[in-house]
């Protein structure tokens, strides 16, 4: 693939097995523009977020699109904002909808990646926000999920806090390319949110996650500065510095004088 050429599903599947991909979840143009420049392959961002700014910002980026799972419900609905999605420039879908909804958009040519593992909108079913597969017959149900997904369609799939030597094995087992959020190095790509490289999560932080900048501090550091800057205009405006001459707009005084008098005329 050319330096300047975008990734493609196809770029993904030739090299799986040979190297690990970048992947981060972004939250604006401006993220997904740093996140491209800075070498990330991969860019993950919610479906009402994609437009073509998105795909203008993101650059040669392969962009995931994440179809919101509760929000979009039926499968017409899924269809449509998957090609909504496909026509603004994203590369690839996120579903955790059912099999047969991932099955209807592989059919239209959609490239879907699935979700194995921890599924937080169905983690109700896994005992809540915890690791899956941690005994054989968990790890066994990871594995076949997977599998269902390869037979749906599906090229690719999210493989979230499983044993990394279960999820080593598994990535090694299936054709799909396997996008690693907790589940080890051993996988095709990685995956982390913005908010946790960058430093801006103010909730909790996953055992998984790594902070590579502090922008929380920066952010506040910020805001104190805006709170200053609007203090200081309330200030000057209740003592009469603002606004000065220097900031007003000036007239000839003989067109002052005839306007008064044109004023005063007036009933």
């Amino acid at each position: 693939m050319g330096a300047n050429s975008r990734l493609t599903v196809a770029d993904l599947r030739a090299s799986k097995g040979t190297r690990q991909y970048t992947d981060v979840y972004v939250s604006s143009a401006e993220e997904a523009a740093a996140a491209a420049e800075g070498g990330i392959d991969m860019v993950t961002i919610q479906d009402a977020q994609m437009s073509t700014e998105m795909r203008s910002a993101a650059g040669n980026a392969f962009i995931v699109v994440g179809l919101d799972y509760g929000q979009v419900v039926t499968t017409d609905d899924y269809l449509r904002a998957a090609f909504s999605a496909i026509n603004d420039g994203a590369d690839a879908c996120w579903c955790a909808a059912s099999l047969q909804t991932i099955e209807r958009l592989a059919a239209e040519g959609i490239p879907v990646v699935g979700h194995v593992g921890l599924i937080p909108p169905r983690r109700t079913w896994t005992g809540g926000f915890k690791a899956v597969g941690k005994t054989a017959t968990t790890a066994m149900e990871v594995w076949r999920q997977t599998s269902a997904l390869v037979d749906a369609g599906a090229f690719a799939a999210e493989i979230e806090v499983v044993p990394e030597p279960v999820a080593t094995a598994i990535s090694a087992k299936t054709s799909l390319v396997m996008i690693s959020m907790g589940s080890g190095s051993n996988c095709d790509a990685q995956y982390l949110f913005s908010t946790d490289v960058l430093g801006t999560n103010t909730g909790h932080v996953p055992r998984h996650a790594k902070q590579y900048a502090d922008l929380r501090a920066e952010l506040d550091r910020i805001q104190e500065m805006r709170v200053a800057a609007y203090a200081a205009f309330a200030d000057d405006v209740a003592s009469g510095g603002f606004p000065d001459a220097a900031r007003l707009v000036a007239i000839d005084p003989v067109e002052l004088a005839t306007f008064a008098t044109a004023l005063a005329a007036e009933q």
